[in-house]
């Protein structure tokens, strides 16, 4: 009996872990292979290679079950005897829809080490393997769990081993040291399992430091770090000691309960950029917080977050369409943490994960949501589907400028002067009147901001100085002028021999702006001050920004 391990990864740079997990504890039993896919890779090809086998068990999610059944229908029509188990998430909750396929033999619920083990063992006698959905003479059977896997049988166990530690060095590596979350946020699965484990502890150092001696980015699962101060104080130590300079390592953590050790120690030991935290922030409004069984104190979180970004990079999370959300309170909640200037700010729109209570209040609340997966939301008593799509609209506008750096200092001056939520919103549908909102160059970025800037701030020549700031970093190699400034060729040639500039190994760009750009940047504040900033290319990494006094580049990149 062959049997092959295998998923469908959202992209080449990620790899599965319970692949490789299920793969270490099972291997030795006999001819187990394993190999991963993506879900832009050609069906075809994958149903090829997994047709071969007798048995082919899928790793299942959100982002690839719809590949994955087409996938699966692929390999019965080339090989009708080959037997389908499904595993995962995406499969573990109202199940019976999955099983109902002609094209599937076997699900297994909830964690897989158990009933994955079971079922090589005793194949095709399954009347024993726990957590088992089969069809038996068409009749639909399911075994209960029984038992809750035991975490330290991972010890001395590396799931990485099996991989050409060649291949890690550019892929994203995930590492988990816990199970369960001790919160019960009724939107997501992790709220299902409340008791947290954790693996063996001189496993989790052991595994990590192989990664941090093959890999580059290293991604912590665990859906809370920070429970335990002295756990995550002595992890951190542990990659302070032991990681290479190329190394980042992300966490996603829940910041108002951060300890204050915890605080002190990032900030008297850590370098910073070494570290990144995920926060998923939802919403400020604590009535839709406290009806999907959240907590969190938003003034806490924003004083951590504020007191750790000089050392941590910030990703935070924003959800739209939690009950009891109504746009004003989504709007507050968006204006509010964008203030925080985190690098990057997902928003997020609300799914109706299998298994998780949201699913059970669907007509309290109204709600309305696609049928397929990710199962997002359409509409609710508290937004409408045409409020959605000006949110979405925003959300597209959001990662254009912000989260791909390619505005932060127009979107800083204007979260300063008017309201970011509505500047975005109005960006996105400018830009999707007068562009493909998926296909568009760089050139086109600036023009589109520029001319509604324009039109809807006609007055404010401060904004267009920062539009055109935020265009003349992108490149490294001096672009082209798309706004007037007001400066003759021979007035740049007297700059640049009045600063002794070195023409003839750069290139500059000359801005006048009335504003004092270190004030805006230190304290973002605008004072009042006409300057020139000038901008230095050297073709080869990205522009800077020169101080005219020293001559030395500043960082132009908030």
């Amino acid at each position: 009996m062959r049997v092959l391990l295998t998923t469908l990864n959202a992209k080449y740079i990620h790899l599965n872990l319970a692949v490789r997990l299920l793969y270490d504890l099972n291997h030795e039993q006999g001819n187990l292979d394993w190999k991963e896919f993506t879900i832009k890779e050609d069906q075809d090809g994958i149903a090829d290679h997994c047709a071969a086998y007798d048995i082919v068990a899928f790793s299942c999610y959100i982002w690839n079950i719809t590949q994955t059944l087409s996938v699966i229908r692929k390999i019965k029509s080339r090989n009708p005897e080959c037997k389908i188990l499904l595993g995962g998430p995406e499969v573990s909750y109202e199940w019976q829809e999955f099983i109902a396929r002609d094209e599937v033999d076997f699900i297994i619920t909830g964690e897989g080490e158990i009933p994955f083990e079971q079922f090589l063992k005793h194949y095709p006698n399954l009347d024993s393997v726990p957590s088992l959905v089969r069809k038996v003479n068409g009749v639909v059977m399911y075994n209960p769990k029984t038992e809750t896997f035991d975490l330290n049988r991972y010890a001395g166990r590396n799931p990485y081993q099996y991989d050409d530690p060649a291949d890690l060095r550019n892929k994203v590596l995930y590492i988990e040291t816990s199970r369960g979350c001790p919160y019960k946020c009724e939107f997501c699965l992790a709220s299902l399992d409340n008791k947290v484990r954790y693996l063996p502890i001189d496993t989790l150092k052991s595994n990590l430091l192989y990664l941090m001696q093959n890999g580059r980015v290293i991604k912590f699962l665990d859906r809370t770090f920070n429970i335990k101060k002295d756990f995550t104080i002595d992890m951190f130590s542990f990659i302070l000691e032991h990681h290479r300079a190329e190394n980042v390592f992300q966490f996603e953590i829940t910041a108002d309960i951060v300890h204050p050790d915890i605080v002190r120690y990032i900030d008297e030991h850590i370098p910073p950029g070494l570290l990144r935290f995920e926060i998923g922030i939802q919403t400020v409004n604590q009535l839709a917080n406290l009806e999907v069984s959240r907590k969190q104190n938003f003034e806490k979180t924003r004083d951590v977050i504020r007191s750790l970004d000089h050392k941590v990079e910030m990703h935070l999370d924003l959800i739209v369409g939690l009950p009891l959300d109504y746009w004003e309170d989504i709007r507050y909640s968006f204006e509010e943490v964008f203030k925080i200037f985190a690098p990057e700010l997902q928003l997020g729109f609300l799914k109706f994960l299998r298994g998780t209570p949201m699913r059970d209040k669907v007509e309290q609340h109204g709600y309305i949501y696609d049928p397929v997966a990710p199962y997002q939301i359409i509409s609710s008593n508290y937004l409408s589907a045409a409020q959605l799509d000006d949110i979405l609209l925003l959300e597209h506008a959001l990662e254009i400028y912000w989260n791909k750096k390619r505005a932060t200092h127009t979107l800083r001056y204007v979260t300063l002067q008017y309201s970011i939520f509505d500047f975005l919103m109005g960006l996105g549908k400018y830009f999707q009147q007068h562009s493909d909102l998926h296909q568009y160059t760089l050139k086109d970025i600036y023009t589109l901001l520029s001319g509604y800037a324009l039109k809807t701030y006609p007055d404010d020549k401060m904004l267009q100085q920062f539009i055109a700031l935020d265009d003349y970093l992108q490149h490294r190699v001096k672009p082209g002028k798309l706004f007037d400034h007001g400066l003759s060729r021979a007035e740049e040639q007297a700059l640049i021999a009045r600063y002794q500039l070195d023409h003839h190994r750069y290139r500059f760009m000359f801005l006048p702006v009335d504003f004092d750009y270190a004030c805006f940047m230190r304290e973002n504040r605008i004072e009042r001050q006409s300057q020139i900033l000038m901008i230095q290319y050297d073709g080869k990494s990205k522009s800077t920004i020169l101080d005219t006094q020293s001559r030395e580049a500043v960082s132009p990149h908030p």
